[in-house]
């Protein structure tokens, strides 16, 4: 559907078009009209301006079949100058315009084709009309570098149209990727944040339900334990708003005071405090390091503690035992974490929760893996190996 501006320039140029014919056949009468000194020209002009409309109402369709319209402009040239006419710049005007549309809209042997084809029309009709050497330079190094000057012009433009258009096609290519990245980091910043908040909300909520069950049992016959624990469940659901606030943050502006007070994201050095939520739901949970612990990365320290953190959420709410293993082993280049239990596990398939899913991406987002499922000898087990740091993009691409 064309627009009122596509309607608006088709019209203009139609009317440019029609000006620039009659303003040919103006210059076409002229040349028709004008005498030389020693130059025999006739005295007849009606058949010159008669070939010269024809060459005009061609080239009000040169634009779109320039070929076509190159072709009847040679043929009236040819027609007029063997009449014995002088091919002066005012009689050629409309073959050069003819010219410049073939060398503008075309490729550049066209082009040449044509240009070297009009040059032979015109001094070959101008030389057999009158073979006497009259005026000789006039009738054949004049026709042939006035019509250069067409071809010339025509090919400049069509370089730069095919310049801008490449320009144009460049810009259109960077601002399409730019709004693909975009996307894409949009994306990527949903998921990063859809992990955090599952991982926040199901670690609270497993422990606050499971220390809101253990402080209704135990109140009616052990109400000092009981209120030991609805504190315990107070720390908890106040943690669980400060690691809400601290996810929900990365949503605010940079330029909001309330972000600059933001809890720093967790790690490894929490695991205490963790294992110990974990003990007031009834959770017992044993830690165990083997080699020299490492300072991780602040993304591997995360993963480590969110996978840690995952996978003893499940065994709060899937597992039948009540104690938990973790064991970290620290290698040369590598971070080894498993965590175990030996009850079974009450959960269907591994992988149908987001839970597991969600650990198995942040591993493989620090160029790690992750693997997860039932032990032979009973229970279930989730262990994951993680670089001690972070690897590059490049990296990650290149890690199998």
């Amino acid at each position: 559907m064309t627009t009122s501006l596509e309607r608006g320039t088709g019209r203009f140029r139609r009317v440019m078009d029609v000006a620039t014919a009659l303003a040919l056949i103006g210059c076409a009468t002229l040349g028709a009209m004008l005498r030389f000194p020693g130059f025999d020209q006739p005295r007849e002009q009606r058949p010159a301006i008669a070939l010269a409309a024809v060459t005009c109402l061609a080239l009000l369709q040169a634009r779109d079949h320039p070929r076509a319209a190159a072709t009847v402009a040679m043929g009236c040239a040819a027609a007029t100058f063997a009449q014995g006419y002088l091919p002066t710049p005012l009689l050629l005007a409309p073959l050069m315009l003819a010219l410049y549309w073939v060398a503008a809209r075309t490729d550049r042997w066209t082009a040449r084709m044509f240009g070297l084809a009009a040059m032979a029309v015109v001094v070959i009709t101008a030389m057999l009309d009158n073979p006497t050497t009259d005026m000789l330079l006039l009738r054949t190094v004049g026709p042939v570098l006035w019509l250069l000057l067409p071809i010339v012009g025509g090919s400049s433009a069509r370089l730069r149209a095919a310049y801008l258009e490449s320009v144009q096609a460049r810009a259109v290519y960077a601002e399409r990727t730019r709004e693909e990245e975009a996307r894409l980091r949009v994306a990527e910043e949903r998921m990063r944040i859809a992990r955090e908040l599952h991982d926040v909300v199901a670690h609270h909520m497993a422990v606050a339900n499971a220390q809101a069950g253990t402080a209704r049992h135990l109140a009616p016959t052990r109400p000092e334990q009981a209120q030991k624990l609805l504190d315990e469940l107070t720390v908890t659901t106040s943690s669980a708003l400060i690691e809400l606030r601290a996810t929900v943050g990365v949503l605010r502006q940079s330029g909001d005071r309330d972000g600059e007070s933001l809890e720093p994201a967790p790690g490894l050095d929490r695991l205490p405090e963790l294992v110990s939520t974990y003990a007031s739901a009834g959770l017992d949970v044993t830690v165990t390091t083997e080699g020299e612990p490492r300072p991780l990365s602040p993304g591997v320290d995360l993963t480590a503690y969110r996978i840690i953190q995952e996978a003893l959420t499940n065994v709060t709410k899937h597992g039948a035992g009540r104690d938990a293993d973790v064991r970290l082993t620290y290698g040369r280049s590598r971070l080894v974490i498993s965590v175990t239990n030996d009850g079974t596990p009450a959960a269907p398939a591994p992988d149908s929760g987001y839970g597991l899913m969600g650990m198995r991406e942040r591993a493989h987002s620090v160029g790690g893996d992750l693997r997860a499922g039932p032990r032979p000898e009973g229970g279930f087990e989730v262990s994951t190996a993680l670089p001690l740091h972070s690897l590059a993009p490049e990296e990650l691409e290149a890690a199998p």
